[in-house]
């Protein structure tokens, strides 16, 4: 027996009780409209993912248990699965990370998660108790086996390759199957990380095709601060192969019927377009959950500002995005030239702001306290800090969001000025080794020129001081990009970097610099997260520590 089954793949806003659950009826609406039958929802879709301490507010807890409830009366010819919250009463103030199964207007059962993640951005077991029984639920003659993301990443087969090793004692498939259910729902709010999805698909196919069971699958869509959430849900038959999925990086509510016989899609991950495609989602995101609608970008003539820029315009529009160059006397007239360019070729608004004289009354201001001695970084990072004073006053002016445009390799190395490059709402390409910038800007150009072929070709520097290059005081980037992925993202030793082959002296100054600036990025704009390990919430490093790398 067949039914049409709705994956709805919403955005939520974190904390928007009522704008969620409008959205969440709505769905359920043109679900039953388009003749589906059972219609599932993301992880904590009541709320939002990851609402982080948020969840400590008890009317949060109490609106979002009677939102579920109002959701449950929109069920009529329909059923739903839904992410929500619910109490633990034998435990409090603990919470259960829960499932809603809803029908004929009424709540019908809880299903709650099993495995709790404490690792990366996750720290579930701050707010959360785990499942004490795994339950399946039975609808139009079938039984649904009911887990919440991390519930499946506790492979059997972690010895493949899926899975460096066991995180859990449990296996909650594993304990649904034993009770002969006829599919597995998996309902999900799971960030994007560059590869992570190939690891998941080739995960999640093997657990199909190990229980003989299909699976749906539901993820959220939308960035929440420094997470971007793909989507890509989808359905994958009992032979572990793709028979529908949904968009990536976009809501979506995808219908189809429940049959193993429909022919098998083939899923493969897009580097450089899904990166591109995930800032932008978390930038658009992020600017207008946090109530703005235009962004304003210091232009340099670099890179790294002119591919902000560009993402920018893809996520706001051109009309919402203005760029602002602020040349110096060690500013090259290639780099006003360029950022003038790049804006020819957006469509933004562009405006000159020269910092010359500002500098110069700065400089006199400290003649006498600095009297006999040489210039050197210090009057460099004023330059930068005027920038920044400038660019924060058109924000401020404009209502619109400053977005800085340091690259990784500059944060992990302390390459920036504090209220200065520093300055703004968003680190967009915060995540982004140099190495990385530089490819996908070739990629955005794959069509037509964007960024100009100048501003790719020229060395990069910061032109705070005469003829700088960045290489002066950084190792080339491919090399240091390498180091950083194998000290920041694999966690390897200095003596282990050492001996893949890289110079003794440069990897022992590079991972001196990165442990050394944790006081800058302590500092920074949240950045949007493509990476296994990015600055911020997942990377906690104390500031005050005498590691020896």
């Amino acid at each position: 027996m067949t039914m049409n089954i709705a994956l709805a793949q919403i955005n939520p806003i974190v904390s928007d009780i009522e704008g969620n659950r409008n959205k969440i009826i709505r769905c359920i609406h043109t679900a039953r409209e388009r003749g589906a039958r059972l219609v599932i929802f993301p992880e904590m879709a009541t709320i939002g993912y990851p609402p982080m301490d948020m969840l400590e507010k008890k009317k949060l807890i109490d609106d979002n248990l009677r939102s579920i409830e109002l959701i449950s009366r929109s069920c009529v010819d329909i059923a739903a699965v839904c992410g929500y919250v619910d109490y633990d009463v034998m435990n409090a103030p603990l919470l259960f990370n829960a499932a809603a199964f809803m029908k004929d207007g009424a709540f019908v059962s809880s299903h709650c998660k099993t495995l709790l993640p404490t690792y990366d951005v996750f720290d579930e077991l701050r707010y959360f108790s785990p499942a004490r029984e795994r339950t399946y639920i039975r609808y139009e003659g079938k039984k649904y086996g009911i887990t919440i993301c991390e519930d499946v990443w506790n492979d059997l087969d972690f010895e493949n390759g899926y899975l460096e090793k066991r995180k859990y004692h449990i296996d909650p498939v594993k304990q649904l199957a034993d009770q002969e259910i006829d599919c597995l729902i998996n309902i999900s709010a799971s960030p994007y990380v560059r590869g992570k999805n190939t690891v998941k698909w080739q995960m999640i196919s093997a657990i199909a095709k190990r229980h003989s069971v299909p699976i749906l699958y539901v993820n959220q869509v939308g960035g929440n601060d420094s997470l971007v959430f793909d989507g890509n849900s989808f359905y994958m038959s009992s032979a572990g192969e793709f028979i529908q999925h949904a968009k990536a990086f976009e809501e979506d509510i995808l219908i189809f019927e429940d049959s193993d016989i429909s022919q098998a899609i083939y899923l493969r991950e897009n580097e450089l377009e899904d990166i591109r495609m995930a800032l932008v989602l978390g930038l658009r995101d992020y600017v207008h959950k946090c109530g703005f609608k235009k962004a304003v970008i210091g232009l340099s003539g670099g890179i790294d500002s002119a591919i902000t820029a560009v993402l920018a315009v893809q996520a706001l529009g051109p009309e919402n995005v203005m760029g602002i160059t602020m040349p110096s006397v060690y500013s090259s007239a290639g780099s006003i030239d360029d950022s003038v360019t790049l804006a020819k070729n957006l469509g933004i608004r562009i405006e000159c702001i020269p910092i010359h004289d500002s500098f110069a009354v700065h400089k006199a201001m400290l003649r006498d306290i600095f009297s006999g001695m040489k210039e050197d970084v210090t009057e460099e990072n004023i330059q930068a800090r005027i920038r920044g004073n400038v660019l924060m006053a058109v924000s401020n002016k404009f209502n619109s969001m400053l977005l800085t445009t340091g690259n990784k390799s500059e944060l992990a190395m302390g390459y920036c000025t504090l209220y200065g490059d520093m300055s703004g709402g968003l680190a967009v390409i915060s995540d982004l080794p140099k190495s990385l910038v530089y490819r996908l800007s070739e990629h955005i150009n794959h069509e037509r020129e964007i960024i100009p072929r100048e501003t790719i070709e020229k060395p990069p520097s910061a032109e705070l001081r005469e003829n700088q290059r960045d290489e002066d005081s950084l190792p080339p980037y491919d090399m240091l990009d390498r180091i950083l992925e194998m000290y920041i993202e694999k966690m390897m030793s200095a003596d282990e970097i050492i001996s893949r082959g890289f110079p003794c002296e440069i990897v022992k100054d590079v991972l001196m610099k990165v442990d050394r600036n944790e006081y800058k990025r302590r500092q920074a704009a949240p950045g949007l997260k493509v990476t296994s390990k990015a600055f911020g919430i997942g990377r906690r490093i104390p500031i005050a520590q005498r590691y020896t790398p």
